[in-house]
């Protein structure tokens, strides 16, 4: 079974990018464009990994669907990469403190990070 990921940004361009970036790999692709909207779809699909803005409008924000996620013990096992523009330390750090796996700025390498997902993936049983 493929994995399966889901990104979840409030920007049309970035998910068009990154699912540019990923239309030849081996993964499944969803999308969302906000948080609430990205919670109904996880649990619907149940992805391997989410890729995950942090600012997005609409009252629900990547840090509070991460907070989300990793209160439900279902998603124990489902890898975070936050993708996004807020790239302070301390946006860093309290993303990583609510469970993020990962970090990636904006703007990124699509090559890097289909590597990124490559390395975090590999090895993983769907």
């Amino acid at each position: 079974m493929k994995p399966k990921i889901l990104i979840v940004d409030d920007q049309a361009d970035i998910r068009r990018l990154v699912r540019w970036a990923l239309e030849d790999s081996p993964y499944v692709i969803y999308e969302a464009a906000n948080g609430a909207l990205g919670l109904q779809l996880a649990q619907t699909v149940r992805p391997d990994l989410v890729l995950l803005d942090v600012m997005m409008p609409g009252g629900m924000d990547g840090l509070e669907v991460c907070k989300t996620l990793r209160a439900d013990p279902a998603f124990a096992n489902t890898l975070i990469v936050m993708l996004t523009a807020a790239a302070s330390e301390q946006d860093k750090a309290e993303a990583l403190g609510l469970g993020a796996n990962f970090f990636l700025a904006k703007p990124f390498s699509p090559a890097k990070l289909l590597e990124l997902l490559g390395i975090l993936l590999r090895g993983r049983k769907t």
